[in-house]
Formats: C-alpha cells, structure tokens, sequence
C-alpha cells in the first residue's frame, strides 16, 4: 500500500502528527475489510437413509387422522429442532410396503450434525422406524429428482416355511410351487425402456409412462421361495406389484406367459392381473450416480 512519505521525527511535529494521521487514513479501509465477520449459515440440509417396517402405517405420505411414515418422522424431527419440518422422500410407498433404503432429506438448524439427528431421531423414533444412516448434503440437494434409481425386492413364498411367523408378514405366503423358468423370461422381458402403462393404477398420465429397467432377476429366497430384484430409473404406482402378479399367474399356468411382452406392447382389451400384496414389497435402495448400483448388493443384506 502506498503511504505518503514521513517527514523526520526531528522536523516539525504538526507535520508529522498531519502525515501519521494521513497514513492511518489510507490504512483504515484494508483492515476493515481484512477482519470483517463471516456470517455462519443458518441451516443444514441432512440425508436419512430410513428403514421401516410397513405394517403398521397407511403408507409413507402423510394422510389426515391415520399413521405415516412421513408423519411420524416429520413430528419427531419437528420435537427435536423445536419448529415445523417438512421431509422430502426419493419416493412414496404404499400402505403395508417396507423400505430398508428409504432416502429422506429435511433441513435443520445449523447446530444440528448429522450424527446428532441420528442419534437423537433413533432415541425418540417408534420401533418400526429406525434411520440407519445420516449424511450431511448441498442445500439444494433434492431427494426424489436427484435419484438416478430406484431398487426394489418382492418376495413370494412358495413353500410351507413362508407361514412361519418370521416370514410370512414380510413376503406373499403363496406355498405353491412356481415355473422358474417362466418367472426368469418374464424379468427379462421387462429390461430395457418401455411403456408400463398397463402396470400402473391409473391416474397418473402428467407423469408419462415410461421407465428404463436397469435389473430384474428371480433369485432363491432363504430356501422358502423366490424374490425379484428389480431396478429401474423409476417405477410407476403400484408398478412393481402388478409385475410380479402377473409374472406369479403365468408361472402358476393361470395366463399364458406372452401376456407380459403384449401387456408391454398395449395389446387391446388384455389386462394385468390383480396386484401381489405389500406385505412382500421392500424398497431397498436409491442411487444418486449410476457407479452407486455396482455396489447395489450390499444393500440387500438388511432386509429381514
């Protein structure tokens, strides 16, 4: 910084005191803006991975006098930071549908750490709820429409074992025997980008219709049954159900297995067969980058 040249202190000492105080003038901008406070934010916008048990709750958006999942974590966010918070879910599950990899975003005070959420959240949350992981995000993080995938297990029992009383209210209880070979052409038809209109519930046009399926295999289930995995970028209403119901009464010989592929192609006056039931429907993880869906497996490891 340029600073005017100071006489000596043997000169005149008006002169001095006028040169000192000139200087100190020309300084006094830089040193305010050298110190000047930084204002700390305000909030934190923290990711949930949550699991439940969905027995117990009409779903996971809120609903006027029944039990969420939404509502029961947005009030127990809500205790604990002292104000109204709203969460934003990658997706909505339907009554009696579980989540082992549910992702919830909600912003919280600054003071707030993402350990801490966890821990107090998991203090206070019922026992069907329970947030297995918490992370700190960018603001303008965005749980549904920053997801890439969605994955998704159902399991259908098909022998006695499934009735066990530690099985039977987490799958479909069919106890009868299944043609795997018609189930596993029927998951590899639905790869690739289709038109899943006839395996939605209706009402949902502002949405289109259209979903990439990454995956979808039947694999053995615990030595009792069979279970699909599937993934997708995202499903439709009640869309995984309708797949697997239809896919289940082909294997069982009740519809022809070519159904799938004419259902897929909007084949006139042919119609899906009646959704499986939640109970065997488990929403298991949701991808933020496609690198995430080459690790997909470990997330399979949690369920019951």
């Amino acid at each position: 910084m340029f600073l005017p040249p100071v006489p000596s202190i043997d000169g005149n000492g008006a002169e001095f005191r006028r040169a000192v105080r000139a200087a100190a003038a020309l300084d006094t901008p830089y040193r305010a803006r050298s110190f000047r406070g930084v204002t700390p934010p305000k909030e934190r916008r923290i990711k949930l991975t949550i699991h439940y048990d969905g027995a117990g709750f009409y779903g996971w958006q809120t609903q006027p006098e029944v039990r969420t999942v939404q509502s029961v974590l947005e009030s127990a966010i809500s205790r604990l930071t002292n104000r109204s918070t709203t969460v934003v879910a990658a997706g909505r599950t339907d009554r009696g549908v579980h989540a082992t990899g549910q992702v919830v975003s909600a912003l919280v005070p600054w003071k707030w750490t993402a350990g801490e959420l966890r821990r107090a959240l998991n203090a206070i949350l019922p026992d069907d709820v329970w947030v297995a992981e918490s992370v700190e995000v960018p603001l303008e993080f965005h749980a549904r429409f920053d997801a890439v995938a969605r994955s998704y297990i159902y399991r259908v029992g098909t022998t006695e074992g499934a009735r066990s009383p530690f099985r039977r209210r987490w799958c479909w209880a069919l106890c009868e025997p299944l043609d795997r070979g018609i189930l596993e052409a029927g998951a590899a038809t639905i790869l690739g980008d289709h038109s899943f209109r006839a395996f939605a519930k209706a009402g949902q046009e502002e949405r289109g219709d259209r979903c990439t399926v990454y995956r979808a295999e039947w694999v053995e289930w615990d030595g009792v049954g069979v279970e699909l995995r599937i993934t997708a970028n995202r499903f439709l209403h009640h869309m995984v159900r309708y797949l697997v119901g239809t896919m289940v009464d082909a294997a069982r010989g009740r519809r022809p297995p070519e159904d799938l592929a004419a259902l897929l192609e909007g084949a006139a006056g042919l119609e899906t067969s009646p959704p499986a039931p939640p109970e065997g429907l488990f929403l298991t993880h949701v991808a933020y980058s496609l690198d995430e869906l080459e690790g997909e497996e470990r997330f399979d490891e949690d369920l019951p």
